[in-house]
């Protein structure tokens, strides 16, 4: 059974360090350090964190109702299966080396640099604003009813799922592996470059030089906004685009449908002019 402790606050330098099977209601962490480190099985409720490292090398918290204030940088780093539902984040730098993570209704005001290396990740209804560099290294991600507006996102990313979700995000998913993604928007230029194996299901896509040094890309029922310009430089790719596309330059391999092309550049730095089939509407090859 847990130990509860209620309305009151502590503030300093680790005052609540190593201690295990704790509920925290309606507490508040006054500036200071590492309140709750090396903690295990800690549950808080309606809690206010306004101290740096709260939760690090942490196992099995719940975090419920909460929030995070701006001065709760870098909270939670080094743990292991948490919990987060409910909460703002106010903080940038949130988890770092998290191994087994859910959030729930959770919105970050200011994200950067958030979930950097971690590990089994499922989010439901996150939004997410200010996330430059969010997902770094990230594994095994699985994501749901999703808003980003946050540059660079992905990178480095494997295995990563995505349903219903808008991302505002210029470099969206470099040099990832095995991601797919279904029924989104992705917005910002320079999508997907290096990418390995990247699938994209139902998805609307804008930005300039989208999908380039691509690898395996697999694209079905997607559409491409008026500034798509340049796609696919490089890439080797089976595409199913139900649009126009403004210009394709230099593809490497396999096929391209798409309802209309403005223009095809294939020049003297194509590294396999014959190797990608450009058709319009299953017709007979426009471009190779």
């Amino acid at each position: 059974m847990k130990k509860v402790i209620k309305d009151t606050f502590f503030e300093g330098e680790r005052p609540l360090f190593a201690t295990n099977d704790i509920r925290l209601e309606n507490v508040k962490f006054y500036p200071g350090e590492s309140a709750l480190k090396e903690c295990k099985n800690v549950e808080a409720y309606n809690c206010e964190f306004m101290c740096k490292y709260p939760f690090w090398h942490n196992e099995n918290a719940l975090i419920e109702n909460s929030l995070f204030t701006v001065y709760g940088r870098a909270a939670i780093w080094y743990s292991k299966n948490l919990r987060m539902i409910n909460t703002r984040v106010d903080a940038p730098k949130m988890f770092r080396e998290i191994d087994g993570l859910y959030l729930e209704n959770v919105k970050f005001s200011t994200a950067a640099e958030t979930l950097w290396n971690s590990r089994d990740m499922k989010l439901r209804n996150v939004q997410v604003r200010g996330g430059d560099y969010i997902f770094m290294n990230g594994i095994n991600i699985d994501i749901e009813d999703f808003y980003l507006q946050g540059n660079y996102s992905f990178q480095d990313a494997k295995n990563v799922v995505i349903r219903n979700a808008k991302l505002d995000s210029k470099d969206a998913f470099w040099k990832t592996e095995n991601v797919t993604v279904y029924d989104s928007e992705l917005n910002g230029e320079y999508l997907g470059w290096h990418s390995k194996n990247l699938k994209l299901v139902n998805c609307k896509i804008s930005g300039t030089q989208p999908l380039c040094y691509c690898t395996n890309l697999v694209m079905e029922n997607c559409t491409f906004a008026e500034d798509c310009d340049l796609a696919f430089e490089y890439s080797t790719l089976e595409a199913v685009v139900n649009s126009n596309i403004v210009s394709i330059k230099n593809p490497t391999d396999g096929f391209i449908l798409c309802d209309s092309v403005g223009e095809v550049i294939i020049d003297e730095n194509c590294k396999n002019p014959e190797g990608c089939k450009i058709r319009l509407n299953k017709e007979t090859c426009f471009a190779s």
